[in-house]
């Protein structure tokens, strides 16, 4: 019994070990939940998944935070990372790309068409309602946001009714409850969701490419980690991530 305990023991490091912690855009929170059970079923340590705006996420792993990967919605914030030589050299890849688009609550009308210079924000929020989106000074769905609205003309106009959330995912909530009339989110996360309709899509040429670049840290490099970042790029979660609506790299 004395040498089972020892035994088991010796064995807890390695599996605590084992285990790689991601951090992740909060746009890609059902897509790498699907492929982190896909990872688990293969016998490997379930991963500890932390989702938030990559601008928060990348400031984390500046201070110290323990993460392996660092998946990122822009390429501004791999780039803070990368600069200050805390990614793992030669594990950056671009590995996705998303598109932008304006949403309302489910049951509103919706056209699912692109979006023109000749778009009617101020019918769509009325008279005091707000456009929800991601901050745009440091999220990066807010600041394609914004590039997308300056394109089209209308960020003087709208600028002021901007309704800034902490990270994607709480535009798209916000839009849930009606709390806001409208929302600029990405299109994986609107068919996330059954409670709201896309009323238009933002031309891709309105804004920086939607890219997320995927690396290991420097801190966190492991053989686990460089594992699980192959098992990422592969066929497997490339379709997985293709099921949530992502299109490759």
């Amino acid at each position: 019994m004395r040498l089972l305990l020892v035994l088991a023991l010796l064995l807890l490091p390695v599996a605590a070990s084992a285990q790689v912690t991601v951090f992740a855009a909060a746009s890609l929170t059902d897509a790498l939940t699907d492929v982190a059970h896909m990872w688990q079923a293969e016998g490997h340590a379930a991963p500890s998944l932390s989702f938030a705006a990559s601008s928060t996420l990348a400031r984390q792993v500046e201070a110290g935070a323990p993460a392996n990967l660092f998946a990122s919605a822009d390429t501004k914030w791999a780039d803070y990372l990368e600069q200050r030589h805390l990614l793992a050299p030669g594990t950056r890849a671009d590995l996705l790309r998303n598109e932008l688009v304006l949403i309302v609550p489910a049951g509103h009308a919706a056209s699912d068409a692109p979006i023109g210079r000749d778009f009617d924000f101020a019918g769509l929020l009325g008279a005091t309602g707000r456009l929800a989106t991601g901050d745009p000074a440091h999220v990066p769905a807010g600041i394609y946001a914004a590039q997308a609205l300056k394109s089209l003309g209308v960020w003087d106009a709208l600028a002021p009714r901007l309704a800034p959330t902490q990270d994607v995912r709480g535009a798209l909530l916000l839009v849930e409850r009606g709390e806001a009339p409208a929302g600029i989110v990405y299109a994986t996360d609107a068919a996330a969701s059954p409670r709201v309709a896309i009323a238009g899509r933002f031309a891709p040429d309105s804004h920086d490419p939607i890219v997320y670049p995927f690396a290991i840290t420097a801190a966190g490099d492991t053989p686990e980690a460089r594992a699980l970042l192959a098992f990422l790029r592969g066929p497997r979660a490339q379709a997985a991530f293709a099921r949530r609506g992502f299109a490759p790299e």
